[in-house]
């Protein structure tokens, strides 16, 4: 009996151990389901022409003539995949190496947030940087060539804020300057001494081109801001949500076409950039 007892005991453990080992890998295969899964959906909707491919021809029409259920094909004709075949297994894969699947598998949501984002979970971090090489410039050069100086709200800053005239980004800045005016100025403080607009560089920490290269950025005050990387050093790392930007701001700049980074997992509440294709109806 106390061999049979001690037997018991050791299977016990033994079925513990292994419980405990297969539910601490769950936990850490976890953290990238999202990312797993976006690898098994871009790979299963490859032969159909997606709703999110085709809202890149409703969103840049001067530059996209169609999509297929292969390609975007540019009013040049030039044709770009968008699939190439790299499927992401991790948060880090699929923002180093994206292709245009994956920059517009995750929806954006438009509107007031009503709950912080899921882990992990960054609709427009994922930039495929051909594409936007291709819309606003390959080189320094090329993007300054189109940049236009647009006044930040003349009665505060009075900044002016270098932005791309390509997809008419300046002009829809001068109409959101004119209507962020209007807002008080408890929330007009948020905005009134933006941090900047075009700078050629890379993320911080990565390889990665900034949307601010491409002069299709703004980040607003820093003093009223929030970004992850304050807070941690890894990408994998859990985030508490933090923001102090007021909802109001931003719907003014989505209705304008520019989306906000307070809306990502990995959060960076002063950024904002142009990205249309994510904001329209889908």
């Amino acid at each position: 009996m106390a061999k049979l007892h001690s037997r018991r005991l050791v299977d016990f453990r033994m079925g513990s151990k292994l419980s405990s080992a297969y539910l601490s890998q769950t936990v850490r295969l976890w953290r990238f389901l999202p990312w797993i899964m976006l690898g098994s959906i871009t790979w299963w909707l490859g032969p159909i022409q997606t709703l999110a491919a085709q809202a890149l021809v409703a969103a840049y029409p001067d530059h996209i003539r169609a999509v297929t259920d292969q390609a975007v094909i540019w009013q040049d004709g030039e044709v770009m995949p968008l699939d190439s075949g790299h499927r992401p297994t991790s948060l880090a894969s699929v923002l180093d190496r994206p292709n245009l699947k994956d920059q517009l598998a995750l929806v954006y949501p438009k509107g007031r947030l009503l709950t912080s984002p899921a882990r992990n979970v960054d609709p427009g971090r994922i930039r495929y940087e051909p594409f936007f090489k291709k819309m606003y410039g390959a080189t320094e050069d090329a993007v300054r060539q189109q940049l236009v100086a647009v006044s930040w709200l003349p009665g505060s800053s009075g900044q002016k804020l270098l932005l791309t005239r390509i997809n008419a980004v300046d002009q829809r800045v001068a109409m959101l300057v004119q209507e962020l005016s209007l807002l008080p100025d408890s929330m007009q403080r948020v905005v009134a001494h933006p941090a900047g607009s075009f700078h050629w560089r890379t993320i911080a920490g990565t390889n990665r081109m900034s949307a601010h290269s491409f002069g299709i950025a703004i980040d607003i005050d820093m003093a009223y801001s929030d970004y992850w990387r304050w807070h941690a050093d890894k990408e994998e790392a859990p985030l508490a949500y933090r923001n102090r930007i007021p909802h109001e701001v931003v719907e003014m700049f989505e209705k304008h076409g520019f989306i906000w980074g307070g809306k990502w997992y990995h959060y960076d509440t002063m950024h904002f950039e142009f990205r249309p294709e994510l904001l329209t109806p889908q």
